[in-house]
């Protein structure tokens, strides 16, 4: 039986020492994990290996450990915990950051020079081949800095008239509800927040309770596309044909669906979309997208000022004043590291990963998943809780004793392994969990 050490060389990547367990925690947990000279994977070397995947089916390709530890080499991590909580803020690979460093010094080194000069048509390029790989034309996109600011631009911009009805479950991302709330304090409108079910029968349960919520008022529905809290997955295309249907404009919070699940931009028939691509997608921090479909453009009005462009020109919605192009120029790095991989292979990683502890720990007795385990409902996240604790308990607890890190939302504990998760990082999660149980 081949060794993973024995296929790694036979690959061509050298020596790699094997993954080890976690070690004791120090006291100053942002001392620097020990550096060698093992060697990094990079996307050129992940394509090469995933060629030999193009027949397999990616749910058999998603439990190959070999090729994923070649994956997971691409990303440095602390050694000193487990990082389970990848859904705020993924890592760049390796690559992503070094072309992010190397902008940074190509662009300090000409500044005004290259901001008067240059930075436009290298945002055109980068636009072009983004959108490219999203599925939309240059002209129904910009590049922001997150989700937040994006679905700010359409909430604040969108035309309504005092009375008019906006519609959306009451598990929306805080910021995005925050924003509804302070449109309708400020022009009149009115908000209906409805109750989704944690773990529905099936979908068109979903698409059923928002049809039954609208009302001759409505005239948007806002929805995410995947629930941050649980990683619940929505059927945002039948919930958007059955808006449109009734003359209502969508509203798509896709912030943790982007490069985590495989579609383009049409795909979900949203009328405004935001997302962050530095969650999912391994772009750096601080880099965001908002799609406007493009007979929507001329009626949403800009979050700032810029009358140099045409009412129905998406570069009128671009203008955040002064803005670090060397994060948007690593964006195409990242897209590379991702096409490498291929966009179903990683969609089915993630769930496998999920599945791998969530199916053991659902077995424990006093543990609930609040997550639907069906495909079609999740894919990396997960929603935990163990009676008899509250979710900052349980939080807490995985971090004092075990050194586990993740996050305490309403439900219970957010579970959002990555790319970089080892089995048996996920291994020692249940172990704590059945521990506390």
């Amino acid at each position: 039986m081949t060794s993973r050490r024995d296929f790694i060389q036979t690959m061509g990547l050298g020596a790699v020492a094997l993954p080890t367990g976690l070690a004791s925690a120090p006291a100053h947990l942002f001392a620097p994990g020990p550096q060698n000279d093992e060697p990094v994977s990079t996307a050129v070397t992940i394509g090469a290996l995933a060629a030999r995947f193009d027949d397999v089916d990616p749910r058999e390709a998603a439990r190959d450990e070999d090729f994923w530890y070649v994956v997971q080499k691409a990303y440095r991590q602390s050694p000193h915990f487990i990082n389970l909580e990848s859904g705020y803020y993924s890592p760049s690979p390796i690559e992503v950051m070094e072309a992010q460093i190397a902008n940074i010094r190509a662009i300090n080194e000409t500044p005004s020079f290259y901001m008067r000069r240059k930075q436009f048509q290298d945002q055109a390029d980068v636009k072009k081949a983004f959108g490219e790989f999203a599925g939309a034309d240059p002209s129904e996109f910009v590049i922001c800095r997150n989700t937040t600011e994006a679905l700010n631009t359409v909430i604040h911009g969108i035309e309504m008239a005092p009375g008019d009805e906006a519609l959306m479950c009451d598990r929306e991302y805080g910021s995005m509800l925050e924003a509804w709330n302070q449109r309708a304090a400020r022009t009149g409108i009115t908000l209906k927040i409805i109750q989704l079910p944690l773990v529905p029968e099936s979908q068109d349960e979903i698409v059923r309770i928002y049809e039954r919520a609208v009302t001759p008022k409505t005239k948007v529905l806002h929805v995410s596309h995947m629930i941050y809290l649980t990683g619940q997955v929505l059927p945002v295309r039948a919930i958007a044909d059955m808006a449109h249907a009734r003359g209502l404009e969508v509203i798509v919070d896709a912030a943790h669906s982007f490069a985590h699940l495989e579609w383009k931009l049409p795909d979900l028939g949203a009328d405004y979309l935001g997302s962050s691509l530095h969650k999912w997608l391994g772009a750096p921090l601080g880099s965001g997208l908002l799609y406007v479909r493009r007979d929507k453009i001329a009626r949403l009005w800009p979050l700032l000022g810029d009358s140099r462009f045409a009412s129905d020109d998406i570069a009128k919605l671009e203008h955040i004043g002064t803005h670090p192009r060397s994060t948007d120029l690593a964006i195409i790095s990242a897209v590379r590291f991702h096409e490498a991989i291929g966009s179903k292979r990683k969609e089915e990683r993630l769930r496998y990963l999920k599945n791998y502890w969530a199916s053991k720990a659902a077995e424990i007795p006093g543990v609930t998943i609040n997550t639907p385990m069906q495909d079609e409902m999740s894919c990396a996240i997960a929603n935990v809780i163990v009676r008899g604790m509250t979710p900052g308990e349980l939080v807490d607890r995985l971090w004092d004793e075990h050194r586990i890190f993740t996050v305490a939302v309403e439900q219970g504990a957010r579970i959002a392994p990555n790319l970089w998760t080892r089995l048996e990082h996920l291994d020692a999660l249940v172990d704590a969990i059945r521990g506390m149980a």
